[in-house]
């Protein structure tokens, strides 16, 4: 059956939920004008302290990068700094290195948002100097963020691609992915493919190799994307590739192969879509899972065809809403289960309400993985689009290239 898109991507970095760094425009070394220990603002003389000090977002700037504004001092070492939100007061927490060389804040900064910084150092003679700056940060208006899938530090199937979503259309798609490289322990050669104006995946020619551990930099702090819009992102993520399992559903004989490392794990009946409302074909990425959930047919244009507040064990296989998920209420009327497709367009698993039975579909939740594949054939519909959720594997690869802007 089919269910409403239920949106699992976490924004990168770390300020959101998937939160990820950010960037900077304005550029650094534009320095405010240090002054010598009267208090003055002043140019050189021989009593003026040897220390220099630069604030990286110029006073009266705007668009200052989020993750790099900071303090450096040369010729001495930064004796206070104090950063606030102007407006409010607020204090902004920062350190300052061992060396007493710069500071910087403990967390990113909001976008949007005026600054003062204040600070202060002495030279080896002990002459004082000071500087401040006033400035605000990129706005939302002029920033671009892009909200990506897998999450770092976790572990996923070697379905799972790389999956950038940008909260604003990308007019240089060159400069922005050349700011993004994905590159895998294992070796393969990864390419990125974009859909559209604001989603770039990544995937290698073949499945990620088991055991792997793949590494995504996001460079993107002061890149413009297009229209005076700039990126806000500088991180580094990583995330490992489990044990290999690729499921194979087979319209025609309503079964399911499972395969883990080249070995059948296990063989289950199902039921695929019924002639009515037939099952995409294709290689299908599980990109979300959940214990329980609601399934609304009116949400996907089916008008009152179904309503159930309670599917078992339900994993997402694209954005229009293809699932695998348990089945308790298949009609006992019906030929035993497996023996018939009887969906609205889903992958339906033997289940109990509830969910708590030692059922097949029980069984396939536990032992499936985010990035998991799962092949549907032999049904009469037609292959899934590759960008219909994380399916990008139903593309050669050449056609894949070829989407790539760099």
């Amino acid at each position: 059956m089919t269910t409403p898109d239920i949106a699992a991507r976490r924004v990168l970095g770390a300020c959101a939920v998937l939160a990820v760094g950010a960037l900077t425009l304005t550029a650094c070394g534009g320095g405010a004008d240090a002054k010598n220990d009267d208090g003055k603002g002043g140019g050189e003389s021989s009593k003026s302290s040897e220390a220099k000090i630069v604030i990286s977002a110029k006073d009266g700037s705007t668009g200052a990068s989020i993750n790099t504004t900071g303090v450096k001092v040369s010729g001495g070492e930064l004796t206070d700094v104090k950063m606030t939100v102007v407006g409010t007061g607020q204090d902004v927490p920062g350190f300052i290195t061992a060396d007493g060389g710069s500071w910087k804040p403990k967390e990113q900064l909001e976008r949007g948002t005026k600054y003062e910084i204040s600070a202060t150092a002495k030279d080896t003679d002990g002459r004082s100097a000071a500087a401040d700056s006033t400035f605000s940060t990129v706005s939302k208006a002029n920033s671009f963020i892009g909200t990506y899938t897998p999450d770092g530090g976790t572990t996923v199937g070697v379905g799972m691609p790389v999956s950038f979503s940008f909260d604003k259309v990308i007019s240089d798609k060159k400069a922005v992915q050349s700011h993004i490289t994905v590159t895998s322990s294992s070796g393969q050669k990864v390419v990125g493919h974009w859909f559209g104006a604001q989603r770039l995946d990544f995937r290698p020619e073949e499945y990620w190799k088991a055991g792997s551990k793949v590494t995504m930099k996001i460079d993107l702090d002061g890149v413009e994307g297009g229209n005076d819009v700039f990126g806000v992102q500088k991180k580094t993520v990583t995330f490992t590739v489990g044990r290999s399992q690729v499921s194979t559903v087979d319209a025609d004989t309503q079964t399911m192969t499972v395969v883990r490392d080249g070995k059948t794990l296990k063989k289950v009946p199902i039921s695929t879509g019924s002639a009515e409302f037939t099952t995409y074909n294709g290689q299908m990425v599980i990109s979300e899972k959940f214990p329980k959930l609601r399934m609304d047919s009116r949400t996907v244009g089916l008008d009152n065809a179904y309503d159930i507040p309670d599917v078992p064990h339900a994993m997402r296989l694209t954005q229009s809403g293809t699932f695998i998920h348990g089945n308790y209420w298949y009609n006992k009327g019906n030929p035993p289960f497996g023996r018939q497709a009887t969906s609205h367009g889903c992958v339906g698993l033997q289940d109990v309400q509830g969910g708590q039975g030692d059922t097949s579909a029980a069984w396939f939740y536990d032992n499936s993985l985010l990035g998991d594949v799962v092949i549907v054939k032999n049904s009469p519909d037609k292959t899934v689009a590759p960008d219909n959720g994380l399916n990008g594997w139903n593309m050669s690869w050449t056609e894949w290239v070829s989407g790539s802007a760099v």
